[in-house]
């Protein structure tokens, strides 16, 4: 299958609304309201609405500070990516225990969110080999990505499983009691 994988930018800003308006919480609504903005927000739980989140997440890709990959089967959007520079997550970098070296320049992925009807088809490690190609290209030194343990459903598992990590030749990096840091050197 040969489907489009396109950076998240303002022209592609309502085709990343639309997803989470309508596409992909079918199994879970609850987890629509973040937007997967969630990671940059940091008030409490409670205020993370959707009537927040949102207008929220909009303005951030209209100020270019939001980044991730869109992924079209033809001009449908059927997954997302949430990837960023480490320094952009608020919430992440005050929640875990993420910095050895704030030198270092770090590509974070804390989301991946597969449509229901396009799981188990390759999309995720696309994704992630896209965002390998792209971070060595902007000159990260590092992917990192948090996938959470234990066993999981698909929609469980957003963080990324950790096999798909392990096949792309990250490593544990740290691991604490419900997560791993997997990391993979660009250098």
């Amino acid at each position: 299958m040969n489907y489009d994988i396109r950076p998240l930018s303002k022209a592609l800003k309502n085709d990343y609304l639309n997803f989470f308006d309508h596409m992909v919480f079918e199994e879970n609504p609850d987890r629509s309201k973040c937007y997967c903005c969630d990671y940059h927000f940091l008030g409490d739980a409670e205020s993370c609405t959707r009537e927040i989140s949102r207008p929220f997440v909009a303005n951030l890709i209209d100020e270019n500070k939001f980044a991730g990959y869109l992924v079209f089967d033809n001009d449908e959007p059927i997954a997302w990516c949430n990837a960023n520079n480490r320094s952009n997550y608020q919430r992440l970098l005050r929640d875990f225990d993420l910095v050895d070296n704030p030198d270092d320049v770090v590509c974070s992925i804390v989301c991946f969110l597969v449509h229901p009807d396009y799981r188990r088809l390759g999309i995720a490690q696309k994704i992630l080999e896209k965002i390998i190609e792209d971070s060595t290209a902007q000159q990260y030194d590092y992917v990192e990505a948090y996938p959470r343990k234990g066993e999981l459903t698909s929609e469980g598992n957003f963080k990324g499983p950790l096999e798909l990590y392990k096949r792309m030749d990250f490593i544990m990096h740290k691991e604490h009691n419900n997560y791993y840091v997997m990391r993979k050197s660009l250098g």
